[in-house]
Order: structure tokens, then C-alpha cells, then sequence
């Protein structure tokens, strides 16, 4: 039975992750962290790291990013690894995280899905053959209440696939205020936000007479919780490194 530290519990996703665990026979909630301590769990929430008694094997976080230092706190000081899933991580947070992952297993990845994953092995596939003949764009689509633009999952399948590009690339965000033609380096990224979309994330490889398009659509965020559960379970028993979805796909 694994012991699972859920921070963000009473979040939308950590709800939804409390929801499959508690059908999991293999692990179970030891304890959630929350600012908002109201709502009812059937499982201990705390405001204050200090305040936890329970033991945990693995820490899930699907929090705000303003708790980040807070979690890096816990586990630390408790030997606890770590899947971080929390998005809109400004670059001192990631080298926070990749600190700890001196000291404990860090399972860290801006989207959880499997098909995701996925789709970043084939965008990068596509890039390496594509390269100099086809311009790169990618699309976004969330929900209306999500605060970070670009996404993290847009971000990290440019990164993706500027590493396999000759020329690292470069990013751009918004062309209204630059009167130019696209540079054959550019990435665009494109983020549009409305109702309960959520997510939707678009390659696109425009060539001459010829478009490639590789496209994932999330229906639900089921897919994303039984990804971190998925990802917390092997964590365990890991050794001090930053993991990723890549290596559990593989595993």
C-alpha cells in the first residue's frame, strides 16, 4: 500500500485524483495540504507543513505554484520523493526542484497524459525529418479559469522540439506589434482560452503545398490524475534523480 501526500487535495485535480486513489487497492490518501481546509475529505488536510503527522511515501502536487516552497520544505526534510505536476513554474522554482532531485526522486512533467507523451516522441520525429522545409506552429486550448499562457504542456513540446532541431528555436508569442516575415527558427506558440475546454494542443508543420498536423484532445481530467497516480507509484523506492514520463512509458 503506497501513502500518498496530496498537495492542492482540494483543488479540481486533486479532487479528481482523491477520487481514483480511493478505487486504487494499492494506495490510499495519507494526508491532503490545501489553503482552503473546508471541504470535507475523508482523509486529513492541513494549512501548515508543521502541523502534519502523518507518514507519507510519495508526495503528488497539484497545487498553485506559490505552495512550491512549501513542498520542496516537506520533502526534504522528510526523504519524501516527489511527482510535481503544478504548471506556470517560473525557472528559480524548476531550479529549486532540480535541487531537491539531489536529494530525493523528483517525477516532474507539465502534463501527465500518456498520450501527450506520446505525441512529444512523434512531434520530435516529424522535426528532425521536417527541418528547414516546414515552418512550426502549435495551438493551445484550455478552459476559461486557467491562469498560465502558454501552457506548460505548449512550452514543453517546443522545448521537445527545439532540442532536436539543428537550430535551437525561437519562441514567439504574439506577431501583432512586429510588422515581419516568420524567421525559418521561429516556434510559435498560440494559446486561446474559453469555456470548460480541457485541453487541446495542436503541431502544426506547414511546408510548401503541404500541411502535417499532429493533434491531442483531453476529454476529461481523469487522464491526467491516473497519470500522476500512475507516476507516484514509480517513484517508490527510487533513487535520488529527476524522473520523467518518458522513463515510466518505458519501464
Amino acid at each position: 500500500m503506497i501513502n500518498i501526500a496530496l498537495f492542492g487535495c482540494n483543488g479540481k485535480m486533486g479532487q479528481v485524483i482523491a477520487g481514483i486513489v480511493n478505487g486504487d487497492a494499492d494506495a490510499k490518501i495519507a494526508f491532503g495540504f490545501d489553503i482552503n481546509t473546508e471541504a470535507k475529505n475523508s482523509f486529513p488536510v492541513y494549512d501548515k507543513i508543521e502541523n502534519i503527522k502523518e507518514k507519507a511515501d510519495v508526495v503528488i502536487d497539484f497545487s498553485h505554484p506559490a505552495s512550491l516552497d512549501s513542498i520542496l520544505k516537506y520533502c526534504e526534510s522528510n526523504s519524501v520523493p516527489a511527482v510535481i505536476a503544478t504548471t506556470g513554474l517560473s525557472d528559480d522554482q524548476l531550479a529549486k526542484i532540480d535541487v531537491l532531485s539531489q536529494k530525493v526522486a523528483v517525477f516532474r512533467s507539465a502534463n501527465m497524459s500518456l498520450g501527450i507523451n506520446l505525441l512529444i516522441n512523434l512531434v520530435k520525429k516529424a522535426a528532425a525529418l521536417l527541418e528547414g522545409k516546414f515552418d512550426i506552429e502549435i495551438i493551445e486550448k484550455h478552459h476559461n479559469q486557467k491562469i498560465d499562457a502558454p501552457s506548460g504542456t505548449a512550452l514543453m513540446i517546443a522545448d521537445a522540439i527545439s532540442d532536436t532541431l539543428t537550430e535551437k528555436g525561437e519562441y514567439v508569442y504574439d506577431r501583432h506589434s512586429v510588422r515581419k516575415k516568420r524567421s525559418k527558427t521561429e516556434i510559435g506558440l498560440h494559446a486561446v482560452r474559453g469555456g470548460t475546454i480541457v485541453g487541446e494542443h495542436d503541431v502544426i508543420f506547414a511546408g510548401n503545398d503541404e500541411i502535417v498536423q499532429i493533434s491531442h484532445s483531453a476529454m476529461s481530467k481523469e487522464i491526467f490524475a491516473e497519470g500522476a497516480v500512475k507516476a507516484a507509484k514509480f517513484l517508490v523506492g527510487k533513487g535520488a534523480g529527476m524522473y520523467n514520463m518518458q522513463q515510466l512509458i518505458e519501464e
